[in-house]
Parts: C-alpha cells; structure tokens; sequence
C-alpha cells in the first residue's frame, strides 16, 4: 500500500499546484513505477497508446464538434426561444426556461462547460435584464449546465463505458430520467425562490421578426432544432448506428442545418469550432492517456481489490458504503475534473457496488452525478468559471449562490443512488425488448 500512498501524494500535490490533469497522471504514474517496482517504463506508454487506440473514444471529439456546431450555427438559440414560448410566463419563467433549455442542449452536446457556455451566454443577460439577481442568474446556469453530462449523449458516459466494459447504448438510456428528474428539482427551486424574490412572470424580449410570431410559428421554426436529439438517439436506440457513428451523423447534421438551413455557419464560425474542439480534444486525451497508464498499474499492483477487500472488511453497511463512496467522489469533484475522477475512480469502486449486486450501468449514472457536482464546487468547478468569465460575477458569489440549486442536486443524487428504478427502469425494458 505505500506505492499507492506515493501515488496518491504526487498525483495531489501536482494537481494542487495547477499542473495539468494528465501531466499529473503521468508524472505520478512514472515516478511510482521507477521508485517501487522493476517494471520498465515502457509500459506507460504502451498503456497510452492501447487506451487511446479505441472505436468508442473516437465519439468524443466528434460530439464536441457537434456541441460547438450546434451552439453557434443557430440551433441553441432556437431551442431557448422555444422553452421561452412555453415556459416564460410563470413565476421565475426565465430560470426555469434556463434550466429547459439546458435540458434540451444536453441532448446535443454531451459536456457541461459547453452547456453553460452556449445557454449562459444568451440567457444570464437577459434575466438581468429583467430584474433577476445576477448572483442568482449566474448560479442557477451553472447548477443547470450540469445535465450537459447527464442527458444522452454523455461524453463521461462513453468514458466509463470503456473503461467499466459496459454497454454506451445501456448508458445512453439510463441516463435520461436521472437528467430529467436533477432539471425538475432545480426548476421547483427556482420558482419557490423566485416566487419569494418576487422575480417577474414576463418572458424574455422578442427578437426582431419574431414579435408577430405564435407558438406554432416558433415551434416551426425550431424543428430542425429539435430533430436532432431524436435523430442521433434514436439511431443508437434503434440499432441503426454505434454511439460513435451517431457522433459523425450529429456533425453533419448539425452542420447541413446550420449552414443550409438557418443559414448562420460561416467559414469563420467552422474554424473557430474545430480550432475550440482541438484544444479540448487534446486535453482530454491527454489526461484520457496517461490514466490508462495510471490504471494499468494499481491493477498490476491489485491496489483496486486490496482497497475493495479493506473497505468491505471495515464497513458492513450497505447504506454507509455507498454514502461513503458518494462522499469521496462529491469530494474528488472538487478537485479533478469528471473525467479524469472517473478513470482513476472506476476500477476502485466498482467491485465494491458490484459485490452488493449494483448494476455497472447504475454505478456509472450515480457517479456521473456525484462528479458533475464538482463542476460548480470550488475550487475545480468549470462551470463556474465558465459562467462568471460570461457575467464577470466572482466565482464565490456564484458558489454561494447556487447553494439551493446544489442542495437540490444533492437530493436528486441520493434518490439515483438508492433507487435504481430511476436509473434502471428504461434500460430494463429496452433489455427486455430486444
């Protein structure tokens, strides 16, 4: 166990002075092996090169292109004039427009930054506009981007997929109601806040040629729009594409509307979303890389069982078990971004549920939840530093802010963990369908 307390200390030391995620990842990784053990060194960048070399992560790069596509060639913006429509005439109609339109965007772009950034940027604005607390504005995005990685496709679900052996397609579906269900808690917050705030029942401002316009016309405008989500999974749903392929079929498509139909993509507008996909491409196989290295070697070591075995040894109870393991990765996640918590994580605890007989596929939803949350946990939390570089706002005051809308998402995540229906219901009877 002292090779892992090793590990453990440089991989956190180096990620508390800001190195990279996956310089940290080899870097420990490297120094660990050299120091305690006789294997070659080589080995590390074997296990890069095989980790990288997969059909499943090639889906990756490609749902991020499509996420970029769809928030600049016009798709994003339809679907928010679309939820404003419907939902902007009750109490804190913008916040729960917001967070609708998160929902929607989820199902196209596979990323929480990417949520928060597409969504943040044409709605904080205006619910300042219309009297909403900036502070409160900004935090509720930020809580809301989060479904960005919960409703299908999920870039973290095509990771854990490879790395836990299971099913994307199986992650895909058990993914939709825990993502509905944290988007209706942060919407109930959001009204019994704003109805207290006295937050207006008036929608958001029309654009210009959309004044005359009636539900039907903006829903007739939306439709490509809306298209999408269906399109790409009920493709994967339906068998007629993998999770990958339908990552190229949402870039084409995305890119055919944007360009042909809305008319809204320029030559500019690609480069800029190719140029932002290579930059978080790399970073995250990066970090993807060397953490298969990483894994590779507490599985060399049986670290993974060793801890297993302790963990089963000490705790008895099934409940205080997975409040534990809950509690170390709401922890992990605000440290560590979500992919890389999962990589490291994954081989840990999963033997751990599977011993009292959790599903993988509910495993991997829960602790898709538990780590999102450390997206607008400081001092990791890139949502919110997506959302105050949009508002200016100090990233505190924003954490603070969504306080309410975290509670809310902490119950959702109990309710995922201890009730599997939630997770599991749709999967089931697709199982059972086929």
């Amino acid at each position: 166990m002292s090779s892992f307390y090793l590990l453990l200390a440089i991989l956190f030391l180096l990620a508390s002075l800001s190195v990279p995620i996956g310089v940290s990842l080899g870097i420990s990784t490297l120094v660990t092996l050299v120091t305690t053990t006789t294997i070659p060194t080589s080995m590390i960048s074997q296990n890069v090169f095989s980790g990288l070399n997969s059909f499943a992560l090639m889906a990756i790069p490609f749902f991020m292109l499509a996420g970029n596509l769809m928030a600049l060639g016009g798709i994003a913006r339809r679907i928010v004039r679309l939820a404003d429509v419907v939902l902007g005439r009750i109490t804190g109609g913008l916040g729960i427009v917001t967070t609708a339109a998160c929902m929607f965007f989820a199902a196209l772009s596979g990323s929480g930054p990417a949520t928060v950034s597409a969504i943040g940027s044409m709605m904080i604005p205006e619910m300042e506009k219309r009297g909403y607390d900036k502070g409160f504005s900004t935090g509720l995005t930020a809580c809301a981007g989060t479904i960005g990685v919960i409703i299908p496709p999920s870039i973290p679900f095509v990771i854990y997929g490879v790395v836990a052996s299971v099913s994307i397609g199986d992650l895909f579906i058990a993914g939709i109601i825990p993502g509905i269900l944290i988007g209706l808690f942060l919407m109930i917050v959001c009204f019994v806040i704003s109805k207290k705030r006295g937050y207006g029942k008036v929608a958001a401002p029309l654009e210009e040629g959309e004044k005359h316009q009636g539900c039907f016309k903006v829903f007739l405008d939306t439709i490509w729009a809306l298209l999408a989500p269906l399109i790409i999974l009920g493709g994967i749903y339906a068998g007629v594409f993998t999770p990958t392929e339908a990552s190229v079929v949402a870039i084409v498509y995305s890119f055919i509307i944007g360009k042909f139909v809305y008319k809204e993509l320029t030559f500019k507008i690609i480069l800029q979303s190719l140029r932002s996909t290579a930059d978080l491409n790399g970073l995250t196989g990066l970090a993807l890389g060397f953490s298969m290295a990483f894994s590779a070697y507490l599985a060399m070591k049986q670290l993974p069982r060793t801890i297993s075995t302790f963990m089963l040894d000490t705790f008895s109870s099934q409940v205080v078990m997975f409040l534990i393991i809950l509690g170390v990765l709401l922890i992990l996640g605000c440290f560590i971004d979500n992919i890389s918590s999962c990589l490291i994580m994954t081989p840990v605890f999963l033997p751990i549920v599977q011993s009292y007989g959790m599903d993988p596929v509910h495993f991997g939803i829960a602790m898709t939840v538990a780590l999102a949350i450390g997206f607008v946990t400081p001092p990791y939390g890139a949502n919110l530093f997506i959302a105050s570089a949009i508002t200016g706002e100090r990233v505190e005051r924003i954490a603070k802010s969504a306080l309410p809308f975290l509670i809310a998402m902490f119950v959702a995540l109990l309710l995922i963990m201890f009730v599997p229906q939630i997770s599991m219901g749709l999967v089931q009877l697709m199982r059972a369908a086929r």
